[in-house]
């Protein structure tokens, strides 16, 4: 390895019990999303760290944006060490907010327990396990190479299994990504560690309402139902539009490899009364409903346009008007993100291959996301398409009972990620 990173290995090595406790720490400090608990904590807790090692740090609340109120602020921390020379700039971007905890746990979800060597709790392996990683990389580098070019970046954010618009998509219309000020970024999701992530799939979420008319359940015919309206567009998805998603691959390296296929899911489904309250035993009234609701989550690929993947539901919808007697509809857009993808010959692609290479002595896989993450934001609105995910874990135990991060995955990946830092900041002492 080029600069003699030996000892920059061996440092490494040395942390790994204080990597396993920053890990710790941070998965317990139980940050749900939603609603968006604790974001703060997380931040405070990664400034006094950060500050620590001789980071100057900003904290950031996105006001105004999705999620973000006084009862759940949704702030975000972004830390910076500049180096001795000039230089560029590296930054390492986590999201501090895990999913909920679910059924079916067998440790803590927040105990952080370490176990046949893998560390259990929510959040472990997406991503507060990446996000420590980045952390042992950047110091061990600093610690080692104290001279060096450029700067590095580490960002703490908010709300990103929700959208990310408080969280990356903030910082970004702040100018945190912009490519005068960062160069090169890396998001430590958990892609596994001999795998770089070039990118996601596309995203559309809508909600469908059909219309009916409310009247006594003994007298249907009085009324109009709408959720056999809803029916009628549930079978025209299975008969047409699943068929043909299913017909369409993409070129884009996805895993998992059922994922390169167009997918759409249908997030719920409401029709009618609601449910009555929990400890309510009471009965259901007798109506018609007269709406019914569903969300569709679709995915789509980097050969799809936006345009097509909502006009083939629509299409459907207005069919089903013209050729179904009182069918109406709403249809409202929720979200939208369009695929993302970075080439392979791009400087953070190529040091991040070179580092796997040559610290972990395997041929890095490429590979794509199946759903989106915050290089959306870096890119569509940061403008900067040097972006990747790398980080540890696997990607299947994320939002799973159980969840964990290997620790020999997690020192190896700051292995990577400090081997990058040394080919990115420190090329000028080669010259």
């Amino acid at each position: 390895m080029p600069f003699d990173t030996d000892r920059l290995m061996a440092r490494i090595d040395s942390m790994s019990e204080d990597l396993i406790q920053l890990t710790q720490d941070l998965v317990r400090i139980p940050s749900l999303n939603p609603p968006g608990e604790l974001y703060r904590d997380v931040c405070d807790y990664l400034d006094k760290r950060l500050t620590r090692h001789g980071f100057d740090t900003q904290m950031l609340r996105a006001h105004g944006t999705p999620g973000d109120c006084d009862k759940y602020p949704a702030w975000n921390i972004v830390a910076r060490k500049e180096g001795s020379h000039p230089g560029e700039c590296i930054h390492f971007n986590s999201h501090v907010d895990v999913v909920e905890v679910g059924q079916g746990w067998t440790f803590d979800p927040f105990g952080g327990e370490v176990s046949d060597g893998k560390i259990y709790g929510r959040g472990t392996c997406d991503m507060k396990g990446g996000l420590a990683t980045s952390i042992i990389a950047a110091e061990a580098f600093i610690a080692e190479f104290p001279d060096f070019h450029g700067a590095i970046e580490i960002s703490g954010s908010a709300g990103e299994e929700s959208g990310g618009y408080g969280g990356v998509g903030f910082l970004a219309h702040q100018g945190f990504f912009s490519p005068q000020r960062v160069q090169h970024v890396i998001i430590p999701e958990p892609l596994h560690k001999d795998r770089i992530c070039l990118g996601h799939r596309g995203g559309w979420w809508a909600e469908i309402e059909t219309m009916g008319e409310i009247a006594h359940g003994c007298m249907p015919f009085l009324g109009d139902c709408a959720v056999r309206h809803m029916g009628a567009v549930m079978d025209r998805f299975e008969k047409d539009l699943f068929p043909a998603m299913a017909a369409r691959h993409t070129e884009m390296p996805v895993v998992p490899a059922s994922a390169r296929s167009s997918t759409m899911n249908i997030n719920s489904i409401h029709g009618g009364q609601p449910e009555c309250p929990e400890g309510s035993d009471a009965l259901p009234t007798h109506c018609v409903p007269d709406s019914c609701r569903i969300v569709i989550d679709r995915r789509y690929l980097a050969e799809e346009s936006y345009e097509d993947v909502k006009g083939e539901v629509t299409a459907i919808l207005d069919d089903l008007v013209r050729t179904r007697d009182s069918f109406s509809y709403n249809l409202r857009e929720l979200n939208h993100v369009p695929p993302s993808m970075t080439d392979r010959q791009a400087p953070i692609v190529t040091t991040v291959h070179r580092a796997i290479t040559e610290v972990l002595g395997t041929t890095p896989e490429y590979v794509a996301s199946p759903g989106t993450y915050d290089q959306k934001h870096v890119d569509r609105i940061g403008k900067l398409r040097n972006c990747i995910a790398y980080g540890p874990g696997l990607l299947e135990m994320a939002h799973k009972p159980d969840e964990y991060v290997g620790i020999q995955d997690m020192i190896d990946g700051a292995k990577v990620m400090a081997h990058s830092l040394t080919q990115l900041l420190l090329l000028n002492e080669a010259d």
